[in-house]
């Protein structure tokens, strides 16, 4: 068994050995043309008005969510619901909705009816700087 340890343990010479094989082999190998990392913007070519390669991920679905607001409770309370309680949340009448895509705050609106149906209306998009100085927090 001590001979079979032995075997299966690498040596400095088997190190280099493989440095030098690597070393020869970066050598002799002509290195591939590099291809442009960002595609250029601009120049002759009349451009359609989505960059390319951005239509694959036009039609992923992401998840939109309106928050009311929010309350804790404890399970106790929750048990006790029946039909017709009412359960007070944190938000303000006429306070501004969020409107959040997949979990991340996106904008602010308030509540309208279209044809007996519920939407919302947009009154504040947050940037992107603002959300990013929000995650740093």
């Amino acid at each position: 068994m001590n001979d079979e340890v032995e075997e299966n343990q690498v040596t400095d010479d088997d190190w280099a050995a493989a440095m030098s094989e690597q070393a020869v082999a970066e050598t002799v190998a002509e290195p591939a043309p590099a291809a442009p990392a960002f595609e250029q913007f601009g120049g002759g070519e009349q451009r359609s008005a989505t960059p390319q390669g951005f239509d694959m991920i036009l039609d992923i679905p992401v998840r939109i969510t309106v928050e009311l607001g929010r309350t804790k409770i404890s399970i106790r309370n929750l048990l006790q619901l029946a039909h017709g309680s009412v359960v007070e949340l944190d938000g303000l009448a006429g306070e501004p909705m969020d409107v959040l895509v997949n979990g991340t705050l996106i904008a602010q609106g308030e509540v309208v009816v279209v044809n007996d149906k519920f939407g919302i209306r947009l009154t504040d998009i947050i940037t992107p700087q603002e959300r990013m100085r929000k995650l740093n927090h």
